[in-house]
């Protein structure tokens, strides 16, 4: 008898176990999304918490110096470029219209920030300002703890524009900027009172509310193409309101994009940071097409159409992993943002490098709309016009100027890289005669032209032989190989020349600057030309001459002062030796080791640069973190591989920081990353298997992933040197890939 009353005593718990633990809702993802995370610049530009759905015109986040200025100036309606371009501030005031009222920032405490729902307590008497963004339009809500005087204010945030009342509940704005217009309607639920003004500008306004009104809801709808749109796009979007329900809706939508990844293992801090990276890559490129129509500040003209038209993405800083990752996720979406790149070279006739909503901006160096193009097009995506694409970059190579944050004509430095196959340096001291040279700062960055041009051209080569141009594909594998003219063999290094072909001296590869690089050193570019590795190889000595080379970049010291070093490199951020961490051209670095058959050291480095720079508190971000590009790093190398050459179509393997990986692909199908064993500790992959199989080599291919599949890997405490090593195991380089079965 006691023995029966032990078991239903024991079965009695058992089933209240299982009934609690059913009641305890796993938490989801999207709680684990912390946009504060880096924003606190190292050097540079701090990470902003931006509010948004995944790539949508709406992105709000206050307006202060960075995560730990106490004061915010202001709340913008919208950010129409990443950290940019802020248009038409808004924020509630309280007390007695004073000189400072339409300037004064605000303290606030309590703040609460994720991607879908914003909410701080402003000013010492308790203001309670929150925010919900839908695509084209947003909601404020404010609540005020007591009886006194309220106002709202609205301002020009660009210096051209004006803002009115409309009637007792709208009101309307028009802000001019780079050769464009935004307009906003905006509604709020309660009768506005009268209105202030800084000055006769219009371009500051406090509407009062009243005295006795607690709390007050402003919804409105911003448009690139009237007010009359902008009132639409509110009205279809948020036609009451309701503001649980435009929050909640925020929250399901990031919720289902985010999950597309799922993790099992690491720590809540990775967690953290693995998901606020994704969240980080889906805020650029935005589509601004309205309901079935676009402006385009590339013709200044509205256009019909039904597609997106997305804008707002920095190529350079993107190429490298941030369009990749959607490659495999969103492959719609990457087809819809090149075939906005082909409008605009259409409407402009210039490919463009980094296309803002205002226009193309030729910043950086670099025609890496054709590695784009490229990766896309051999990872299968197909629904867009290769042919006219293949036009605007060829037409970026051959007769647009290949300098540095320069939109124009050929000069005659490009006559002189045509002919001669790299751009020339000046020397030390040496005056500049080309006038197109921006001679403050940027200055001729020779060296990193010719390489950044040298893997383009290369991808273009590989465009022409898809459509069928053999004179094209010769051209342009011939200019592929024009980096070998600036690489100094006695050196082991990149190394500028002059117009004459003698090498530039006196030259130290750690300071020289934007003379001959881009935001990087020698130790960078060194290892730029990622469309050809082995050769790279051969012209460092061979392989142990290149892995010593490479060891070396993450030991050499700084050879002076801090202050000298970063007067010279600024960019130069998240330094390991001469590595840098915080800067793009540096991402595929630690990958190197695979081709040279050391995989073991590839994942010794990943995971000492995710543990060291990539945190989950205000520091954790070593660069610019460029609206998504460094963030998709993250993504991939958490996962547990990285794209080192895009418009090759395979993938690295590293170092997975998670037991296991789930990508849920659009067609239905799923590639899972497991890692036995893994943990800070045990990061060296002891063996693996594809799909059941053995795999010795230590990368895979698109198809491989795209299919579907499982890629097993048994994790250790000490590395492995044979698993990956023997040359045939080697990832691919400089090679044809024509076929997304391959």
């Amino acid at each position: 008898m006691r023995q029966n009353i032990i078991i239903m005593k024991r079965l009695f718990f058992c089933v209240v176990a299982v009934l609690m633990t059913a009641c305890v809702s796993s938490p989801e993802v999207v709680d684990a999304v912390d946009p504060t995370i880096g924003g606190v610049g190292i050097l540079l530009q701090p990470t902003r918490p931006t509010v948004h759905l995944p790539n949508q015109l709406i992105r709000m986040h206050p307006m202060r110096n960075d995560g730990i200025d106490d004061r915010i100036s202001s709340f913008p309606l919208t950010n129409a470029s990443h950290r940019t371009l802020w248009l038409f501030g808004f924020m509630p005031v309280e007390g007695a219209v004073r000189n400072d009222s339409w300037t004064r920032p605000v303290v606030y405490d309590r703040e609460v920030t994720t991607p879908y729902y914003y909410a701080a307590t402003l000013g010492d008497d308790g203001c309670r300002i929150e925010f919900a963004p839908e695509k084209k339009s947003g909601i404020f809500r404010i609540s005020f703890p007591e009886d006194g005087m309220h106002f709202l204010r609205f301002e020009i945030l660009n210096g051209a524009g004006k803002i009115k009342p409309l009637s007792k509940r709208e009101i309307v704005g028009t802000e001019e900027f780079n050769g464009m217009k935004a307009y906003f309607y905006a509604v709020i639920d309660t009768d506005l009172g009268t209105g202030h003004y800084s000055d006769n500008s219009m371009t500051k306004l406090l509407l009062d509310i009243g005295i006795h009104v607690p709390a007050v809801t402003m919804r409105y709808g911003i448009s690139y193409i009237s007010q009359e749109q902008a009132q639409k796009n509110l009205e279809t979007e948020i036609p009451d309101g309701d503001f649980e329900r435009v929050k909640n809706n925020a929250r399901a939508t990031w919720e289902k994009t985010l999950s597309q990844v799922g993790i099992k293992g690491g720590t809540a801090a990775h967690r953290r940071i693995f998901y606020t990276a994704l969240y980080r890559c889906y805020e650029r490129m935005v589509d601004i097409n309205e309901y079935g129509r676009y402006w385009s500040n590339y013709d200044g003209q509205v256009h019909q159409s039904d597609a997106p038209f997305y804008v707002d993405n920095w190529l350079w800083d993107l190429y490298v992993a941030h369009q990749p990752l959607h490659t495999i996720l969103n492959p719609e979406l990457v087809t819809g943002q090149i075939r906005s790149y082909i409008n605009m070279y259409e409407q402009s006739g210039t490919m463009p490098s980094f296309a803002l909503v205002t226009g193309d901006w030729p910043a950086m160096t670099g025609n890496f709309a054709a590695a784009w193009f490229g990766d896309a097009w051999f990872k299968g995506l197909r629904n867009f016009d290769l042919k006219t694409a293949y036009e605007g970059v060829r037409k970026n190579s051959l007769e647009r100027t290949l300098l540095p944050w320069n939109n124009g004509p050929k000069t005659p430095l490009d006559d002189f890289y045509n002919e001669h196959g790299y751009m020339p340096g000046l020397h030390p001291g040496e005056e500049e005669t080309v006038p197109q040279v921006d001679t403050r700062w940027e200055k001729r960055q020779s060296v990193a032209v010719t390489t950044a041009n040298s893997y383009s051209d290369w991808c273009i080569a590989q465009l022409a032989d898809e459509l069928g141009l053999p004179d094209d594909r010769r051209l342009f594998l011939r200019r592929a190989d024009f980096y070998e003219n600036v690489f100094r063999t006695d050196k082991g290094f990149m190394w500028p020349k002059d117009r004459d072909g003698n090498w530039i001296e006196p030259f130290d590869p750690r300071f020289a600057g934007r003379d001959y690089f881009t935001e990087n050193n020698a130790y960078t570019f060194n290892w730029d030309v990622k469309h050809d590795l082995y050769r790279l190889f051969h012209l460092m000595g061979g392989r142990e001459k290149a892995e010593a080379i490479l060891d070396q970049l993450f030991r050499e010291g700084l050879g002076t002062s801090k202050w000298d070093f970063w007067a010279v490199q600024p960019d130069a951020t998240g330094l390991v030796g001469q590595f840098v961490m915080g800067n793009e051209p540096g991402f595929h670095i630690p990958y190197i080791y695979n081709y040279l058959g050391k995989p073991w050291k590839t994942q010794k480095r990943i995971r000492m640069l995710l543990n060291t720079f990539f945190t989950d508190n205000l520091f954790g971000i070593p660069g610019d973190e460029d609206g998504g590009g460094m963030s998709a790093f993250v993504v991939f190398s958490m996962m547990g591989f990285f794209p080192v050459t895009p418009g090759i179509p395979v993938y690295n393997i590293g170092s997975p920081v998670f037991e296991e990986t789930v990508i849920s692909l659009p067609t239905g199908k799923k590639f899972i990353v497991k890692a036995d064993g893994c943990s800070g500790v045990n990061k060296y992959i002891q063996s693996a298997r594809l799909n059941g199989q053995p795999l010795d080599r230590p990368w895979f291919t698109h198809r491989e992933l795209i299919d579907g599949g499982v890629l097993e890997l048994v994790m250790g405490a000490t590395p492995n040197m044979e698993w990956g090593a023997n040359p045939k195991s080697a990832p691919p380089s400089a090679i044809d890939y024509r076929s997304p079965s391959q």
